[in-house]
């Protein structure tokens, strides 16, 4: 049958149904607090060729619809019923992004014959490898990030493989955990096994296999209206990570929008070289890799919240993601920490689509959250590895309200985990769980605050591990006279003799009785502070977001005794106003504003044809020395050359030494 618009919609609300079925039974067996609590997961329905025609959308990351699992379901010789499949290989397909995610799938028969998929991963605590939860920036390549399982079978015919649970219990450091999250994953494919057939049984075979191609078709429909609402035209955008390495340069990603009738290109050409660290992006150079477009589906999402998620929205855009380079990275690269960057792609395309629609879309959201691990020892001497939670900052101020408190909207799905279960699983204590006043970018709608997590740790040799540390320099932006949030802060021993600043690090180690305080960056605001209603900032200021000195300094809004003084309110605004400066589309706040006056968008032009014309495991060298060659230029006083063709000097100043080995 050929489906209308409504039969279309109750097969998808069928669809969706069955997907978030199978979130909840993976939330309510898992064993790991970073699954059953801050919900690393997904789940989806898959076409016979691997693409996702249904999703959750309460449960569970939102980063997966347009995971295309068709290179690894070709790994995979004669699928039977019963069988699961499973990988977690970053090389091997580009369906699993870092170690820790382990993606399983199982096909689904009716009758014997293959009709679809089910599928989903989990974000394993641990799997091994150099550092305790297995992910840090110190790492450079992914050998040290942990066991790897090419695409292999761990059920054959409903009989569980247990030589190779075994090998993977053998090298994670917590394999109770590892296994019951793995049995998890088999009861929530199993389930949703189950409700396809109940589909089936509904629907019939032919129509549901018609139905989820015709879901694709809809979707792909959905996207291209979306993106013909959008003025055609080119727009750039660059984004950037404060360190590409430990202690190393800022670390940019570029992006070209390129629209054109309903189709969209997202061009990442002068993104930087693949790194010595593991923020690099395993996509393959796939024109649609599901990381490039996490950044694309916010942006059709908030432009049409009603829209069907799954891979069809997918259809009318392509990436182009220069091979060796951060967005794609080559073997052996380490690709742990490509969350890091996958964050920025998320905030650059909110970005480069806010140049054509600033009215329709919100400041920068937070960007830097970091999602903090302890391995510890009870006092019972037990061993004890586990994730205590995301610590972020809010939303961008919008078009039309506030952002939200604490909740970073493009890293929104990352629950925070209560306090009582953090310290029922984990021997430490929290002391300080909040909000941070004066931490979201003023505007005419406010930046969302950023969160805090103090705690103390009780046994000796403690590791701490923050992946994702950011956003200690780079603020998150402001947009329309809207100011940049402010930024992170991550320290050891606070209010002591002895504080440590410890930066972006995210290995940290401890002993008993340290303490840990980590404080997210603000999201940005949205339009002129001067604008922002005295009664909101009066609210705000009661409420404890912004304080009574901020609320005069940055909105001109005099509050005494805890009112409002009307009077010296218009005073002040009209002095602000005065001395304002004329508002640019965007604020970046002062780090990035001195940045790209020495790294101009001309000169960082230069850097990246000059390093897409040498060897691949050269560039990230290369780049550092070009960062230093251009730091001691501008400190000659005669510097008289500005644009790009001094990138070049300095570079041909430089490659005799390199000459004989890039021939």
């Amino acid at each position: 049958m050929a489906f209308d618009q409504s039969g279309l919609q109750i097969l998808a609300n069928y669809c969706v149904a069955a997907a978030e079925s199978m979130a909840h039974t993976l939330v309510r067996t898992a064993h790991s607090t970073f699954v059953k609590e801050t919900e690393d997961f997904s789940c989806a329905l898959l076409t016979p060729e691997g693409l996702a025609f249904a999703s959750p959308k309460t449960l569970g990351a939102t980063w997966y619809i347009g995971l295309d699992y068709g290179p690894v379901l070709g790994m995979i010789d004669d699928y039977r019923p019963g069988d699961v499949a499973m990988t977690n290989d970053a090389y091997s397909g580009n369906v699993a992004t870092h170690s820790p995610d382990m993606v399983m799938w199982k096909p689904v028969f009716w009758q014997e014959k293959l009709v679809c998929f089910v599928g989903g991963h989990i974000h394993n605590t641990d799997v091994g490898g150099a550092v305790p939860a297995s992910l840090s920036r110190t790492l450079t390549e992914i050998h040290q990030e942990g066991i790897r399982l090419p695409p292999t079978k761990i059920v054959r015919e409903g009989v569980l493989d247990e030589s190779l649970l075994t090998l993977i219990k053998t090298n994670v450091r917590a394999p109770e955990q590892n296994m019951g999250d793995l049995h998890a994953q088999l009861a929530m494919l199993a389930n949703g096994e189950k409700r396809v057939h109940e589909m089936i049984a509904h629907f019939g075979v032919e129509d549901f296999q018609q139905g989820m191609v015709a879901l694709l078709d809809y979707a792909a429909q959905q996207a291209e209206r979306i993106l013909e609402s959008v003025p055609d035209g080119e727009y750039f955008f660059a984004e950037y990570a404060d360190e590409d390495s430990v202690n190393g340069k800022p670390m940019r990603v570029a992006m070209t929008l390129k629209i054109r009738g309903g189709r969209a290109i997202l061009d990442y050409t002068g993104s930087d070289p693949q790194l010595l660290s593991s923020l690099n992006m395993p996509t393959g150079g796939m024109t649609r890799h599901a990381l490039a477009l996490v950044g694309y589906h916010y942006v059709l999402y908030t432009l049409n919240p009603d829209i069907l998620l799954n891979a069809g929205l997918d259809r009318v855009v392509e990436c182009v993601l220069p091979q060796g380079s951060v967005m794609n990275a080559v073997y052996p690269a380490a690709v742990g920490m490509r969350s890091l960057t996958c964050k920025l792609t998320h905030v650059l395309t909110f970005g480069a689509f806010s140049q054509a629609v600033p009215d329709r879309l919100p400041a920068c959201a937070a960007c830097g959250l970091a999602i903090l691990n302890v391995k510890t020892t009870s006092a019972a001497g037990r061993a004890v590895i586990a994730s205590i939670g995301p610590v972020g900052g809010g939303a961008g101020g919008m078009p039309f309200g506030d952002g939200e408190e604490g909740s970073g909207a493009n890293v929104a799905f990352l629950r925070n985990t209560p306090v009582e279960i953090n310290e029922a699983e984990v021997p430490i204590r929290i002391t300080r769980y909040c909000l941070v006043p004066d931490s979201g970018g003023a505007g005419t709608y406010r930046g969302g605050s950023g969160l805090m997590m103090e705690f103390q740790v009780f046994a000796p040799d403690t590791t701490v591990t923050a992946r994702n540390r950011d956003r200690t320099h780079f603020a998150s932006w402001g947009v329309l006279g809207g100011k940049a949030g402010s930024t992170a802060i991550f320290i050891k021993n606070p209010d002591t003799p002895s504080p440590e600043l410890l930066g972006n690090s995210d290995v940290i180690r401890c002993q008993a009785g340290d303490v840990i305080r980590l404080t997210g960056a603000g999201g940005g605001g949205y339009g002129s502070p001067l604008a922002r209603a005295p009664e909101a900032v009066l609210s705000d200021v009661r409420s404890g977001y912004v304080s009574a000195a901020r609320a005069e300094q940055d909105y001109g809004v005099v509050i005494r005794n805890g009112e409002l003084d009307y009077g010296a309110t218009q005073t002040m605004r009209e002095r602000l106003a005065v001395n304002a400066a004329p508002a640019a589309h965007f604020d970046y706040g002062s780090w990035r504003t001195r940045f790209e006056q020495s790294w101009t968008r001309e000169r960082y032009q230069a850097l990246t044809d000059i390093l897409s014309h040498v060897p691949v495991i050269w560039r990230f060298h290369i780049k550092h020395r070009l960062f230093d060659a251009l730091a001691a230029a501008e400190s000659e006083s005669n510097l008289s050359e500005q644009g790009g063709e001094l990138i070049y000097r300095l570079y041909e100043s430089i490659r005799s030494e390199y000459q004989a080995f890039l021939q």
